[in-house]
C-alpha cells in the first residue's frame, strides 16, 4: 500500500476531482441530448436531423465549466504530487487538498446553476490559495538544488 500518508491523502482527493470531471463530462453529454444541440453533424443526424447541429447556451456553459476544471485541476495534480514529496505535515497537506477540492466542487455548482456573482469568483480564489501555498513551499524546498 502507499507508505507516504500525504501522498495517499493527495491520491484520494485527486481521484475525487477526476471523478468530478468525468461527471461533468456526462452531464454535458446529457444536456446535449436533452437540448438537441450537437457539436458534430453526424451526431445531429443520428438524433433527429442536421438542424440539431447547433450551439446551445447551456451546453456552452457546461463546456466552459469543464474547460475551467482542466485549467485548474491539472496544475493542482502536478503541485500536489510534488508537494507530497517534500515532507509536509499530513494535517496541513490534507487541509490544502480538502480546500482545493471543496472550492472546485463549489465552482462547478456555481457555474452549472448560474449562481449569483461573486460565488464562482470566490470559489476560484479560494481554490487558488492552497495551490499558491504549495507552489511557494515547493520552491523553498527545492531552491537549494536549482
Amino acid at each position: 500500500m502507499l507508505r507516504n500518508e500525504v501522498f495517499a491523502c493527495f491520491a484520494f482527493y485527486s481521484t475525487l476531482l477526476i471523478l468530478k470531471m468525468y461527471t461533468l463530462a456526462v452531464v454535458t453529454g446529457q444536456v446535449r441530448l436533452r437540448k438537441k444541440a450537437f457539436a458534430n453533424p453526424e451526431d445531429a443526424l443520428r438524433h433527429g436531423g442536421i438542424q440539431y447541429y447547433r450551439d446551445d447556451p447551456y451546453v456552452e456553459r457546461c463546456l466552459r465549466a469543464h474547460r475551467n476544471d482542466m485549467e485548474n485541476i491539472y496544475p493542482f495534480l502536478f503541485l500536489g504530487a510534488i508537494y507530497s514529496m517534500i515532507g509536509p505535515s499530513r494535517a496541513v497537506a490534507r487541509g490544502h487538498f480538502l480546500v482545493f477540492f471543496l472550492a472546485r466542487v463549489m465552482h462547478t455548482v456555481a457555474y452549472l446553476f448560474a449562481l449569483r456573482a461573486p460565488m464562482r469568483s470566490l470559489s476560484y480564489i479560494i481554490g487558488q490559495l492552497p495551490c499558491v501555498s504549495m507552489a511557494i513551499q515547493i520552491i523553498i524546498a527545492v531552491a537549494a538544488y536549482a
